[in-house]
């Protein structure tokens, strides 16, 4: 009897993160090929003094577990993301949910520089290949990747981009870049 050998399937886990408002749960919408899986409840008045509304006054919802979504590569090749509520009051859902992870993107948003200081700690200190995308809001002050690079103290090998992520194409290339410096830090670990 012939045996007829098979690749098993590979799944890649990608995680999304930042603070909160920053565009999590759209870029997992916009790339995402199936709609998204998602944990989304309206603010009410038991985040008054906890949620901190600046620069995105307009926000009226909140991820309280994770955003799901996936994308095929092809036959056998699927990558799912999972994107991170970024409310403080949720952080314990990233250690479930960063175990098995291939790497991270944290968005960042120019108006809140300081919000994604959590989410670059806690890969850095996993040692979780990471990049960080600059989700480039309408109307908000524009800077280059090296002054935001600098302003969140960044090594030189973690890729830092400009992006869009309501546009497909920009999460595409948020994702590619992940992808690409994954595989250089697990090649240069070995």
């Amino acid at each position: 009897m012939d045996s007829v050998l098979s690749e098993d399937p590979v799944a890649l886990k990608i995680l999304i993160a930042g603070g909160f408002g920053v565009g999590k749960t759209t870029l997992v919408g916009s790339i995402s090929e199936i709609k998204p899986l998602r944990t989304e409840e309206v603010l009410s008045d038991r985040g008054i003094g906890i949620d901190d509304l600046d620069g995105v006054e307009g926000k009226n919802t909140t991820t309280v577990a994770m955003d799901f979504g996936r994308i095929t590569i092809r036959e056998g090749l699927v990558v799912y993301l999972f994107g991170t509520p970024g409310q403080e009051r949720f952080w314990f859902m990233w250690d479930e949910l960063s175990y098995g992870a291939l790497g991270a993107v944290v968005i960042a948003d120019t108006r809140r520089l300081t919000d994604c200081f959590p989410s670059v700690d806690y890969f850095e200190q996993r040692g979780t290949p990471f990049v960080v995308a600059v989700n480039c809001f309408d109307g908000a002050q524009r800077h280059s990747v090296d002054d935001v690079r600098i302003a969140l103290d960044l090594d030189d090998d973690v890729p830092v981009m400009l992006c869009d992520v309501r546009r497909r194409s920009s999460a595409k290339e948020v994702m590619i870049t992940l992808v690409e410096h994954s595989l250089r830090q697990l090649t240069s670990a070995n």
